[in-house]
């Protein structure tokens, strides 16, 4: 598994760094406030419950499962909801917890969704920014780091549902997806 990474992107040990400080912000920002964060699920699952445990302040958890990748390399632009929250927000302060924004499509989706259901706010937490790949106007209001433009793995992102248990993040060899 780890011959098919081409290279580290970011160590564990400057994630764990960069997760200390992105609480250190999140909890300044919600320390009188009880949001329900929302993990989308399956490639923030890892980021989301590492983040999480850092959190000094009250909190609702719940999660989505949207698809725009299938089992393909570049996303196909629709967006499906599979698992949709399992309590209502209405009201409610919506702190979304995303492994990386590539396109753009799902948080414009998920935006567009919790606004509808009457959210007070919406914000945006995403590990990874892949700026380059935009295809919406989407924007995080915390970022982990940005990344430049290539297939990146592992920390619970994947590669047709490989890599996620690497502990770190590193850019995938091309021979491995490329057609």
């Amino acid at each position: 598994m780890n011959n098919d990474i081409e290279k580290v992107l970011f160590t564990e040990d400057q994630i764990n760094q960069r997760l200390d400080e992105l609480a250190a912000t999140l909890t300044e920002k919600y320390q009188d406030k009880c949001p329900v964060l929302v993990t989308v699920m399956t490639g923030a699952m890892v980021f989301s419950s590492d983040l999480m445990r850092r959190l000094n302040f009250k909190l609702n958890v719940d999660y989505v499962d949207v698809s725009s990748y299938g089992t393909e390399a570049a996303s196909g632009g629709e967006v499906r909801l599979i698992q949709d929250l399992s309590a209502g927000i209405k009201g409610r302060d919506v702190l979304i917890v995303e492994d990386i924004i590539d396109s753009g499509h799902t948080l414009k989706y998920l935006n567009k969704l919790f606004a509808q259901r009457g959210a007070n706010s919406i914000k945006i937490c995403a590990f990874l920014d892949k700026p380059d790949r935009r295809e919406v106007d989407v924007k995080a209001d915390y970022v982990g780091y940005e990344v430049p433009n290539e297939f990146i793995v592992g920390y619970g992102l994947d590669y047709n549902n490989l890599y996620r248990n690497l502990p770190y993040l590193g850019i995938l060899k091309r021979s491995v997806y490329a057609n």
